[in-house]
């Protein structure tokens, strides 16, 4: 260690090693609980903004209908999917990620793509974006991300100095980078849109048999963006565009709905598949892993009042129900910690009988006390379990099928080692394969136009820096996004992957 070097530290001053990779059992196995440093990281990050949601503040919601279309409990057992016509009401909030509450609904930014089912065994929350990948694969490391998309600590402005001195530090972002920097990254609204629920889930089937699944809402009404200056204009000219469509469509009876697909991935093509499947800056090839029709969703009613349905809704992807479970996907696994501990500082230990929230169907439990308890605090019925006085008992039909893991060696496994390090071949195939010629040439006059704006004594070492991800992944893109900056790549090396 150089002697200017200063130690990494807790907060309470332990210094420690491991900022960037979760302890977990085995390289993909489930992130450990005595993981403090993670457990420090996210509830200081949880805790930066009263009262305002530290990520996706700006946002929009409508309640409606998800009717059951197709028979998928080959897979599932949960009782939602039981008969083709079953129905269930949602509430889905649509946001943004990066701006504040007061910021334009048209940035160029992810969509967070939330929805609640009020079903008769619970609530499901599918806490999901508008893109099937994220940024990064290891929840450790979301703080340090989101203050990069937030505002400089220094000039409180937005930096794109920040953005891209870290998404070129990480490698991995490049897939969603790709994304955000196409047409995708300033959708017309919300209603024009796809929704995913981006991680790797579980379901379980009535013999107990588990498969891994992803969950996609293609819109019916089809995809349909703003060019960046549209997006820009957009900006000054109505900063709740997507807010006042979302609520004209409805009023004027033009529902949007969206069709439930998924993925399913059986465990034994898990064990042995290309790449990791529960690693989220990947997707699953449609051609190995066809979409399975589900269901069909509806938004057709706007809340009576927007702070008690849409600001006081939330979301936690650990609310699942009997059928749908988890997966070893770290950054799933940090969220279900992270969200309801969000929720509970946001809004009080009782977010859940808040009526947006709150489960319509039974709830039983030895829950008291907390700030805003408004349900009469179950009187004077027992506060404990086992008692002689009630008649709540655990019902052993829900018992959890045992989940094998993948390792019993506890470590800070390396997100990018040898096996784990293919960041450049999905974002080519995007580029190549899935965009057309003007989706291409859309994202690099993106790229370039948000490149322009790094400043600074890094700026060079920034750029160069990203333009290696940019060749690696296709040297076409890479060169055509160097002219674009002015930069001279006369003898630039840059390593094929």
């Amino acid at each position: 260690m150089k002697e200017e070097d200063k130690k990494l530290t807790s907060a309470s001053g332990k210094p420690y090693y491991e900022h960037e990779d979760s302890l977990t059992a085995g390289p993909r196995g489930q992130m450990l609980i005595q993981d403090y440093i993670f457990h420090e990281k996210t509830a200081h990050f949880n805790r930066e903004r009263i009262p305002e949601r530290v990520v996706h503040a700006k946002g929009s919601g409508a309640y409606g209908v998800f009717s059951v279309t197709n028979d998928i409990t080959d897979f599932c057992r949960a009782k939602l999917f039981d008969k083709i016509g079953a129905t269930c009401r949602v509430f889905v909030r649509f946001s943004t990620v990066g701006g504040e509450k007061g910021s334009a609904d048209t940035e160029r930014d992810p969509r967070g793509f939330a929805i609640k089912f009020y079903t008769e065994e619970g609530n499901w929350d599918l806490v999901g974006n508008n893109t099937p990948v994220f940024f990064i694969k290891d929840p450790k490391k979301f703080d340090d991300f989101i203050h990069t998309q937030k505002r400089d600590p220094g000039t409180n402005l937005k930096s794109p100095t920040m953005m891209w001195d870290y998404w070129s530090l990480n490698p991995e972002s490049l897939h969603q980078v790709f994304i955000l920097m196409s047409g995708r990254g300033t959708p017309y609204g919300y209603r024009y849109m796809h929704g995913f629920s981006s991680h790797t889930f579980s379901m379980l089937n009535k013999n107990n048999k588990r498969v891994w699944v992803k969950f996609h809402f293609k819109s019916q009404q089809g995809i349909k963006n703003f060019t960046g200056p549209e997006a820009d204009e957009m900006r000054g000219k109505d900063p709740d565009f997507a807010q006042r469509d979302l609520i004209d469509a409805i009023n004027r009876k033009d529902f949007p709905r969206w069709t439930l697909k998924i993925q399913v991935m059986t465990e034994e093509q898990a064990k042995v598949f290309k790449w990791n499947p529960f690693d989220i800056t990947k997707i699953w090839p449609h051609k190995d892993f066809p979409l399975i029709e589900a269901g069909v969703m509806e938004l057709n009613e706007i809340p009576a009042n927007y702070f008690a349905e849409v600001e006081q809704a939330a979301f936690a992807p650990a609310r699942v129900i009997d059928g749908i479970g988890y997966s070893p996907d770290k950054m799933l696994q940090g969220r279900l910690l992270s969200y309801p501990d969000a929720q509970r500082y946001r809004l009080g230990a009782n977010y859940e009988q808040i009526p947006v929230n709150r489960c319509p169907y039974e709830v039983n439990n030895y829950q008291r006390d907390g700030s805003m308890r408004v349900d009469g605090n179950r009187g004077g019925n027992p506060n404990y379990f086992p008692n002689s006085f009630d008649n709540i008992k655990p019902d052993a039909k829900y018992k959890e099928t045992p989940l094998p893991l993948d390792s019993a060696v506890a470590d800070w496994y390396d997100r990018n080692s040898p096996g784990e390090d293919d960041h450049y071949s999905q974002p080519a195939k995007l580029f190549n394969d899935v965009f057309s010629d003007s989706d291409r040439e859309e994202m690099i006059s993106n790229i370039v136009r948000s490149m322009n704006g790094i400043s600074g004594v890094k700026r060079d070492e920034i750029i160069n820096r990203q333009l290696c991800h940019f060749f690696r992944a296709e040297p076409k893109l890479g060169a055509a996004i160097a002219k674009g900056l002015n930069v001279n790549v006369d003898g630039f090396v840059h390593k094929s992957n």
